[in-house]
């Protein structure tokens, strides 16, 4: 293999597909990234749940492949000097020159590399911005318990144009709809997709107008055990294995009735809670007081630091006090995508309904549920 690009081409494809490397491999080749020169360059890395390939242009002198360890590809194309980069490869030695800068590596053993999963059938299309911002919404509520893996994922469901995220960790609940466009009008399907893999994946697919969306679900063409989802646009493509278990039945949990409301300012709220929570303790509320025009927000107790702050909000009910874990209520307000932050109450005691403006047809398209906690007395 003899090829020659640019740097920051090599850089950024290695950077993508080096996001499958497995931190312990199960055997060493699966710590390389496999390198394959012809008309282009694709570069492929797989841990037998994600696979990663990037597709880039390439000047092709001697067309070839090798495997060579991912980690250290990726450490020294980042810090190569702007410069086109030639890569050769032969007699179990690959050799990266950029400038006055000469790096060999050894190559790793090709035959005993496992071969990556086909892509699954097209399922749709989404643009990206749009599914990168749906898909950071919906992950805020993903739990990060493996000894629960169902509620360490992202539940997608397809039901013709309407995709929903929800994520659940048992204390929150975050659900964001948006539409797409299937692939065919009478798709209909629910899958449990990692979230950390989702999120990564749709933060660094926005080079592209759109993304692709495969899927094969289990016992389908392609979808062996817990089926299989893919990710496409601006050449590179992903596949993940999807989760299996039982995601909670969330839509009971959604309030139908409100009994009380506040709106009031994002951001004002947001920075008003960071500054109460500097007094609180780990894992102690901070306290929120609504009544007519103002919200009060408390922290701390009698025998240690103590927080207060005052500030307008519009609030139709009876006055009411609820507390919530700090962070989880930053999480929330971090998560809407709106100046304006609407929160629905039933009783003091139950989940509070956050949400945004509302959409095109009247009804907010994030909504994030809080469980507040319980106070003393």
């Amino acid at each position: 293999m003899k090829i020659v690009l640019e740097r920051d081409v090599l850089a950024d494809a290695v950077a993508w597909t080096a996001r499958a490397l497995p931190a312990r491999p199960a055997v060493p080749v699966l710590a390389g990234i496999r390198l394959q020169a012809d008309a282009e360059l694709v570069l492929s890395s797989f841990d037998y749940d994600i696979s990663a390939q990037a597709t880039v242009p390439v000047a092709t002198e001697e067309p070839g492949s090798a495997l060579v360890s991912g980690r250290l590809l990726a450490e020294i194309s980042r810090s190569l000097p702007a410069k086109p980069v030639h890569i050769t490869a032969e007699d179990g030695r690959a050799v990266l020159t950029c400038g006055s800068a000469t790096f060999t590596l050894l190559t790793m053993p090709e035959e005993e590399y496992p071969a990556l999963p086909e892509m699954p059938p097209a399922a749709g299309s989404i643009g990206s911005d749009a599914f990168a911002t749906a898909v950071s919404q919906s992950a805020t509520a993903a739990g990060r318990d493996d000894t629960l893996p169902a509620l360490t994922g992202v539940r997608i469901e397809i039901d013709g144009e309407t995709l929903t995220l929800v994520s659940t960790d048992r204390y929150r609940l975050a659900v964001r709809e948006l539409k797409w466009n299937p692939a065919r009008p009478d798709l209909s399907a629910a899958v449990l997709v990692p979230a950390r893999a989702l999120a990564d994946t749709a933060r660094t697919l926005t080079n592209g107008a759109e993304v692709g969306i495969a899927l094969a679900l289990p016992g389908e063409e392609g979808g062996t055990g817990d089926g299989m989802i893919g990710f496409e646009g601006a050449g590179r493509r992903t596949t993940t294995r999807l989760l299996g278990g039982e995601f909670p039945r969330y839509q009971a949990l959604l309030p139908s009735t409100v009994n009380a409301a506040a709106q009031l300012s994002t951001s004002l709220l947001a920075e008003s809670v960071k500054r109460v929570a500097l007094v609180a303790e780990r894992n102690t509320a901070v306290r929120l007081a609504f009544s007519t025009g103002q919200l009060v927000l408390e922290a701390g107790t009698g025998e240690e630091a103590q927080a207060e702050e005052v500030i307008e909000a519009e609030f139709e009910g009876d006055d009411l006090s609820i507390a919530f874990n700090p962070q989880y209520l930053l999480d929330g307000l971090s998560a809407i995508d709106s100046d304006t932050v609407r929160i629905s109450f039933t009783e003091s005691g139950k989940p509070a309904l956050f949400t945004g403006k509302p959409g095109p047809d009247g009804t907010p398209e994030f909504r994030y549920l809080l469980m507040p906690i319980r106070l003393g007395g």
